[in-house]
């Protein structure tokens, strides 16, 4: 695998980028550094082809947008026909209130619609509306992180710049552990705005779980705020609200609400969307035309097509097929989660979860055309069986190779490029 345009442009963007990129997590650090490709110049259904023209099939798909594919034709045409008539305008567009309504057409609760540019700002703008219904302070969050503003950031290891005061407004519990919710609010008396948490993420709610936290969040005037970034158009076409069978009483959305286009959602009842008409949320960008034509024409392919039933059988046989392959090979590789959100671990002789495992298994696979990241790995409607049954043999091959490097005790040797980087914790 050749990679000098890769290396020749990461050289030109150490004195141009900081960070190496405008995401943490698509940075080369959070890759196998050395190994792995750092710029990709396009994509095509579930493939992406890097600067030197390599090509792989992509488990990435941008982080969770890709939910189509690339390059997918009626998000294409979309795009293309809004653009001859305008992208952003100086009054609102005729698209707002289309738009509007057919993400109220498939999000469940969805009384009123406000859009935004990404997940994160969503997800603050609902913390923002929260904070000014109950004129309270405090947050009750559970979830995988991943929002940039002050509000959670605070509690990360990448919290430079932020006020300290803000970590004292801001406490975690612990998903099926209802106690742990009760805990903060008996010593949160009084003070909670929100409950702002991620409906799931690998493991299903449990004794009716989500229920007893919406009961407690209403028994003690807080808002319940589901961050649907993540599982908005993949556990289904309603997202977590339609597949577990509860709403909350705000929903963030973003990532594939656009396949890709720049785009999130703040959705509501009528009761805790008018705040909106009074706080300040205002975004000159936020009702750009592309991303909104892109969001209906995502919305009329889920209506119409079976994407979310082929994610998740394509899933249920990877997942399968994965497990299958690392048992026959003895070896502590196990693809772990739903289907439509799975996460690969490498474990070491003591069971424990091992970054140099894992790189080098992702570095072997990398040589064999598949990229995977260090967070989940995702399908979208564009990945085939093919593409499966062709990364299941990557996966065969790269195991045995890190079952050779384990059993020679020389991992380290056999890792080429550099161990991959956590990008925070919290």
């Amino acid at each position: 695998m050749i990679l000098k345009n890769s290396k020749k442009m990461i050289n030109e963007a150490k004195n141009i980028i900081p960070a190496l990129s405008q995401t943490f997590s698509k940075a080369p650090y959070s890759y196998v550094e050395d190994v792995y490709p750092t710029f990709l110049s396009r994509g095509n259904g579930s493939h992406v082809y890097d600067v030197d023209n390599n090509e792989y099939i992509d488990y990435v798909l941008g982080l969770g947008p890709i939910i189509l594919g690339y390059n997918y034709s009626k998000i294409n045409q979309a795009i293309k026909h809004q653009l001859k008539n305008g992208i952003s305008f100086s009054i609102p567009h005729r698209l707002e209130l289309d738009a509007s309504k057919v993400l109220q057409s498939i999000i469940p609760g969805a009384d009123m619609v406000r859009f935004s540019k990404t997940g994160s700002d969503a997800g603050t703008a609902a913390i923002r509306a929260a904070r000014a219904l109950t004129k309270r302070n405090n947050i009750a969050y559970w979830g995988g992180g991943g929002v940039w503003h002050d509000w959670f950031t605070v509690i990360t290891s990448r919290n430079q710049g932020i006020p300290t005061v803000l970590k004292d407004m801001i406490k975690k519990f612990e998903y099926n552990n209802i106690e742990s919710l009760k805990i903060l609010f008996e010593n949160w008396h009084g003070e909670v705005a929100a409950i702002y948490m991620e409906p799931m993420i690998t493991e299903y709610p449990e004794k009716n779980f989500l229920y007893q936290v919406k009961k407690l969040a209403h028994k003690h005037g807080s808002i319940f705020i589901f961050d649907e970034v993540m599982t908005g158009f993949r556990l289904s076409n309603g997202g977590a609200q339609e597949f577990l069978k509860i709403n909350a009483d705000i929903s963030v959305f973003g990532k594939g609400i656009a396949n890709g286009m720049p785009l999130g959602a703040i959705t509501g009842k009528h009761e805790f969307m008018k705040i909106f008409d009074d706080i300040f949320y205002s975004t000159t960008y936020g009702g750009e035309t592309l991303s909104l034509a892109a969001m209906m024409a995502v919305i009329k392919e889920l209506k119409t097509k079976p994407i979310i039933e082929h994610n998740w059988n394509l899933g249920k046989h990877f997942i399968s097929e994965f497990n299958k392959l690392s048992t026959d090979l003895e070896i502590d590789i196990k693809l772990e989660g739903i289907p439509v959100r799975s996460f690969i671990t490498c474990r070491d002789k003591k069971g424990k979860p091992s970054k140099l495992l894992k790189s080098l298994f992702y570095q072997e696979m990398i040589r064999r055309g598949v990229l995977f990241g260090s967070g989940a790995v995702l399908l979208s409607y564009s990945h085939t069986k093919k593409d499966i049954q062709q990364t299941l043999e990557a996966c065969k091959q790269s195991m045995k190779i890190v079952k050779k490097a384990i059993q020679t005790k020389s991992v380290q040797k056999f890792l080429k490029g550099k161990v991959m980087k956590q990008v925070m914790t919290f």
